[in-house]
């Protein structure tokens, strides 16, 4: 996984112009906007799984253009490795609608468009010509975005995934594996995850999508308001009806500023450190991209009003973390749960070995991808989103046993990914988004479709 992602593959796609050798997957550019059913109808065997990025927010690396390419490429290695998608019906897609890299803009080698991105009315045009060029050549693929910019992850989302099957991986893949994290916390915890009071920091596409999940699942477990008890910051502090700008995703998880103008400065924001000691969490998630954010004075607070503060520092790549699980466990004495974004070694701490939960997408995407096309689901739901990281939870090591990751070890992620696609597809079923199969047909389904590495042994003669 380090390899064919993070965080070797943010290394590929920044050079990604300088070591490409043969073709990998497919590029649709916007001067060939009119040709988009054409190149795909090109493709004469069916695709189950596309991964399309436009390459305008590759992790945290920001705009890499037609880079961007090494993270669908990534995603489907993974998609195969881990769920058991048949390689040669997975298909890796570059939109290229320019780049305002000016690196790249500058640079001979560059193999993209080098001219600026396309926005506004052109740039929506473009998508909805590419989600009818796959509708009409592939009607029944699962359709995941990936590393869209926050401006155009949101509204592409909200704009198709009633559609088709679809879904964007940095919003809902990401809020799932979080949820994963502080549900599988919350049991080693032994508290209720309906108990919790939560600070994510971080109010973007991802920020918005962890807290719509764990809104859904506060619900489900019979809180009346969940969004009472999850709080949101950006760099402009927290994020409440007053705040300007507010983008149509915050919306739903801003709090009155008349219940919070107490915590303000005379210039009306809320900042960080009054949230953080006001609301007093007891868990925090990080999705920021701002080393260092989670301070030591916050962490060791934390572990004076809880006995086990749940810390998810989740900004890729490592150098972005909010802050590094060495000093999370030293700052709490090893009373923390951590789980982070990238990988990290595990952390020594008076005699117990910390194992660092990597909170990864790919623990739901490949199970949940595998689910859906095996049951020949409709559309994505959050309800599948919630199934999926129930079922990675539950796969966690016994919470008794000191040091223990919140999540299961990642190479055990291809055997546990078989159980997240039958809960995903008893979810779909129980929704009504795919047809009425029982649960002997499901694993029926999902067992005669997954694809194994198994090759013939060939024995000299």
């Amino acid at each position: 996984m380090p390899i064919v992602y993070t965080p070797t593959v943010g290394a590929a796609c920044q050079r990604f112009s300088r070591l490409y050798r043969v073709p990998r997957g497919m590029y649709l550019s916007y001067e060939d906007r009119h040709r988009m059913h054409e190149q795909l109808a090109s493709i004469e065997h069916d695709i189950d799984v596309i991964v399309v990025t436009d390459g305008e927010r590759i992790l945290g690396l920001g705009d890499q253009g037609v880079g961007g390419m090494g993270i669908p490429i990534g995603k489907l290695a993974l998609y195969t490795g881990v769920g058991g998608i048949p390689p040669e019906r997975t298909l890796p897609i570059l939109l290229d609608v320019g780049t305002n890299n000016q690196e790249l803009l500058d640079d001979p080698m560059y193999l993209g468009c080098q001219t600026r991105r396309v926005t506004g009315d052109e740039y929506d045009d473009f998508i909805d010509g590419f989600v009818e060029a796959v509708k009409r050549r592939f009607p029944n693929v699962l359709l995941q975005w990936e590393d869209f910019a926050q401006h155009n992850a949101s509204p592409i989302l909200d704009r198709y995934r009633d559609d088709l099957l679809t879904f964007n991986d940095d919003i809902q893949g990401a809020a799932a594996v979080a949820y994963a994290a502080i549900r599988g916390a919350t049991l080693a915890a032994e508290v209720d995850a309906s108990d919790q009071r939560y600070l994510i920091v971080g109010a973007g596409s991802a920020g918005t999508g962890i807290a719509a999940m764990l809104s859904d699942a506060l619900r489900r477990d019979g809180v009346e308001d969940p969004a009472a008890q999850i709080f949101l910051t950006n760099s402009r502090g927290l994020v409440h009806d007053k705040s300007d700008p507010l983008a149509p995703h915050q919306i739903p998880f801003t709090h009155p500023f008349d219940e919070v103008s107490e915590w303000a400065g005379e210039d009306g924001r809320v900042p960080l450190e009054r949230v953080f000691d006001e609301v007093q969490p007891t868990v925090l998630v990080g999705v920021s991209g701002q080393p260092g954010v989670f301070t030591e004075k916050m962490i060791r607070s934390m572990a004076t009003w809880t006995d086990r503060p749940i810390v998810l520092p989740l900004s890729n790549p490592a150098s972005n973390c909010e802050a590094v699980p060495a000093d999370i466990i030293e700052w709490t004495d090893g009373s923390a749960l951590v789980a982070t974004g990238s990988p990290f070694d595990p952390v020594e701490h008076d005699g117990v070995i910390h194992h660092i939960a990597q909170a990864n997408s790919v623990y739901v995407f490949a199970g949940l991808g595998l689910g859906a096309v095996a049951v020949g689901a409709s559309t994505i739901t959050d309800g599948m989103f919630i199934a999926a990281a129930d079922a990675v939870a539950s796969a966690a090591p016994p919470h008794d046993v000191a040091g223990a990751p919140v999540l299961p070890a990642i190479r055990a992620v291809p055997a546990i990914s078989r159980s997240i696609a039958a809960a995903v597809a008893i979810q779909a079923v129980a929704e009504g988004v795919a047809p009425a199969f029982d649960a002997n047909e499901i694993d029926h389904r999902i067992d005669l479709y997954r694809w194994d590495p198994i090759y013939p042994q060939i024995i000299a003669i």
